[in-house]
């Protein structure tokens, strides 16, 4: 048999090489950790379906912010559950709705904490639908209206970063015209720009209190079969002033995340969602899985593939693991 000349298994050794000759690098300073504030004082309602993670009050937030800095994460991404849901989503888009109360609230607390906003309406809705319901439909042209103004009242509030979940056509669009009209063109956009119909959104149900209260999303959310579609959902986006492309969810879409990167010269960030991290919490409680190592290999592999943001449950177990 003749000697192997080629023997990868070298560079595999020990820790100290392998880390040496390591390809793809996790930082702190990727993960965004999402966050679900709701009013009140003093609450912290641990989220049944999503080990560890909390409905909060605000007072309750701005402590989970201290710490997201302390780690060094990249920021934290603000979902709203208001008091009182309605048909148009006057929540959303009120100047003192929750998600704009907790920005004034964060960022007096911890200024240099980067602070992204969710605009969308599934939250605010008695429908649990992302815009007005016409015919038993949504309304895209009403519903932009509704994106834009709440952009608006976030950006004022003190945003850094504002991101349309809701797959309307045109809403980065109405989004960036309505912030530069009243002088916040330096607000960057985090478009979900291939938001995919889902079925690993089930434990968000749960902690947004959003469920639809019929049909499902699937006419706005794009099918999971379709990546050229992707592509171009993408680049209308950036042709609209998207700065960040996001793609949701990330391990079922690594393809997408990298064609993605690949295709466009902007930061591109895809989301672990709930699914993800509740099946993996799951199999960690059951002692099926190693929950850190896998934590981290899922991680790593949503980085590889080409996301430089990573929006994550796991944001702050994998920063203190780093």
């Amino acid at each position: 048999m003749p000697y192997p000349i080629h023997r990868p298994r070298r560079l595999r050794r020990t820790e100290a090489i392998r880390s040496l000759v390591r390809e793809t690098h996790l930082e702190a300073f990727n993960f965004i950790y999402p966050l679900f504030l709701v009013p009140g004082e003093g609450r912290r309602k641990e989220i049944s379906s999503m080990p560890g993670n909390y409905q909060l009050s605000i007072d309750e937030a701005i402590k989970e912010c201290e710490e997201a800095k302390s780690l060094g994460l990249g920021g934290v991404l603000l979902f709203g559950i208001p008091e009182h849901k309605d048909e148009i989503a006057s929540g959303a888009y009120d100047p003192h709705g929750i998600v704009q109360e907790g920005v004034r609230a964060i960022k007096k607390a911890v200024p240099d904490l980067l602070v992204v906003t969710d605009v969308c309406n599934c939250e605010y809705t008695s429908h649990g639908h992302c815009g007005k319901i016409v015919n038993g439909d949504v309304d895209n042209d009403t519903t932009l209206e509704w994106l834009a103004d709440a952009a608006l009242t976030h950006a004022r509030a003190g945003a850094d970063i504002v991101a349309p979940s809701d797959m309307m056509d045109g809403r980065v669009g109405a989004i960036r015209e309505t912030l530069d009209a009243a002088g916040f063109d330096h607000i960057p956009i985090m478009s979900y720009a291939a938001k995919y119909a889902s079925g690993f959104y089930g434990p968000f149900r749960e902690a947004a209190e959003s469920a639809p209260q019929f049909g499902d999303r699937r006419s706005y959310q794009m099918d999971s079969a379709n990546a050229r579609e992707a592509m171009y959902e993408m680049q209308l986006d950036l042709e609209e002033g998207a700065d960040i492309l996001m793609v949701k969810p990330a391990l079922a879409y690594l393809d997408i995340i990298a064609a993605a990167r690949q295709s466009f010269d902007v930061p591109i960030a895809a989301y672990q969602v709930s699914g993800e991290f509740s099946m993996i919490m799951a199999a960690a409680r059951n002692g099926w899985i190693d929950k850190d190592r896998v934590m981290m290999e899922t991680l790593t592999s949503i980085k590889r593939a080409g996301a430089s943001i990573i929006l994550t449950y796991f944001a702050k177990d994998a920063a203190r693991l780093l």
